[in-house]
């Protein structure tokens, strides 16, 4: 059986599956948990630990068709700078509910579009972050840069605050795939943005692109992976693009006919694999590749890659604190969603609380099932013997999980003195493996494709 067959076989190119950049997926948040238990989960916070930092910036000047984001369109700064204005407030009320101790680890500003600040906002905004959370040693500042919305004076101010890694949204360099989707971006555009992060020095550059787009060929992907790997970054997310119409209304704007099949975007995923491994980057994970010596390939050579809502990461830091309209945080107990419209948002803290509304409590199987997710998607293993360290309680499930796995996939897995490790050709199926093991996956539930 060659390797399509046996992937066609698996199910692979007809499943819906999470992502798994969280476990549980966002969707299954309940509404107020956030209110409940946000200001007791911040104080829980131990003092002198290390946190990450985002914060959800969701204007944008035009909202492009394939985009799934929580964004919003704008054509003047007025309700953007309004809204940095209580972005600042919440930056106080959080700083004022967690433990003196804690510093900044990361910081991570996304989108929208966070370069649609205009440099006097941005700084206003980030003195008032480092103001209220002193950053580790080892401190990590990236920002999503959209080339189209990037000002000299923007770019020079993130740089003069210390940003030091920087992630550009390409998706496809075709104008006819970029025509389908919304987005025009030339590559004298990006390639002026990247210029400008080269002479500052010392700025970790990522790419994003996305294959499955319309109208994309094997033939046009080659000439934008060409176009992509001249500009030399560190690391590239190279996602297959979800077409979830009935989520994210304006990706009726993309006609289905004009997508390439499931087989096609495998065949495409499996280009861009070939591609970046030849060019000497190390695959992270099912959609990462980065130089051997990035800290990504690092942490995955040790055995450290974790997911986030950013994807793959070598991010330690235990909790992450999401600031702005619809940001995520994850505790150690759960995850906290602020309200997700930015009305609702602004009402929230300018009423004095914290913006936490959806959420979800972990429970001590929910963390069995997220870490053994966890160690599917970023190591393509599951040890049992771990397993049984973390989770002494749990031995008799974690042993009928491994028994399952085998008798239900004989044919991904062999056995290893780390425990279960998938093979090779089986890799496409993670998460469609993961979605097995995910006690939380249900026929209703919409998810992407799996690849």
């Amino acid at each position: 059986m060659d390797k399509i067959d046996h992937l066609r076989q698996h199910g692979l190119f007809d499943a819906k599956v999470p992502r798994y950049t969280s476990y549980p997926p966002a969707n299954h948040f309940e509404s107020g948990v956030g209110q409940r238990h946000q200001l007791e989960w911040l104080q829980a916070v131990p003092d002198g630990s290390d946190i990450s930092v985002y914060i959800h910036i969701p204007f944008c000047k035009r909202l492009c068709w394939f985009c799934a984001c929580r964004t919003q369109g704008t054509k003047t700064m007025r309700p953007v700078d309004a809204y940095v204005d209580v972005l600042r407030k919440e930056i106080e009320v959080v700083r004022h509910a967690l433990p003196k101790g804690v510093r900044m680890g990361r910081l991570h500003l996304g989108g929208g579009t966070p370069t649609i600040l205009p440099s006097e906002t941005m700084s206003r905004l980030l003195t008032d972050v480092f103001a209220a959370f002193e950053p580790a040693p080892d401190f990590e500042f990236s920002v999503e840069i959209d080339p189209t919305e990037a000002s000299d004076s923007l770019l020079d101010t993130l740089i003069a605050f210390g940003m030091n890694r920087a992630s550009l949204g390409v998706q496809d360099f075709a104008p006819e795939v970029q025509k389908a989707i919304g987005r025009e971006q030339s590559l004298v555009q990006t390639k002026r943005v990247v210029e400008i992060l080269r002479r500052s020095g010392g700025i970790g550059l990522n790419l994003d692109l996305l294959y499955g787009l319309p109208h994309q060929t094997e033939r046009s992907f080659l000439d934008t992976l060409a176009s992509v790997t001249a500009l030399c970054p560190d690391r590239l997310a190279i996602y297959g693009y979800a077409h979830v119409p009935w989520m994210s209304k304006r990706q009726v704007m993309i006609r289905s006919e004009d997508l390439p099949g499931a087989e096609a975007r495998f065949d495409l995923a499996e280009i861009a694999h070939d591609v970046m491994v030849g060019q000497g980057y190390v695959p992270i994970g099912i959609d990462h590749f980065a130089l051997p010596q990035d800290g990504l390939a690092i942490a995955a050579a040790e055995g450290r890659l974790r997911r986030n809502f950013q994807g793959y990461t070598d991010d330690r830091c235990p909790t992450l604190i999401g600031l702005g309209a619809s940001s995520i945080s994850r505790f150690p107990l759960g995850y906290i969603q602020n309200a997700a419209a930015t009305s609702a948002y602004q009402e929230r803290i300018l009423g004095g609380g914290l913006a936490g509304h959806k959420g979800y409590e972990m429970t001590q199987s929910d963390g069995l099932v997220a870490r053994i997710v966890e160690d599917l998607m970023c190591r393509f293993s599951v040890c049992e013997q771990s397993l049984r360290q973390s989770f002494p309680g749990q031995s008799s499930v974690i042993r009928q999980t491994v028994v399952s796995l085998m008798n239900r996939f004989p044919d991904c897995f062999f056995i290893s003195e780390a425990g279960l490790e998938m093979k090779e050709e089986a890799k496409p199926l993670v998460r469609v493996i993961a979605s097995f093991v995910d006690k939380f996956a249900h026929a209703e539930t919409a998810h992407s494709a799996a690849i």
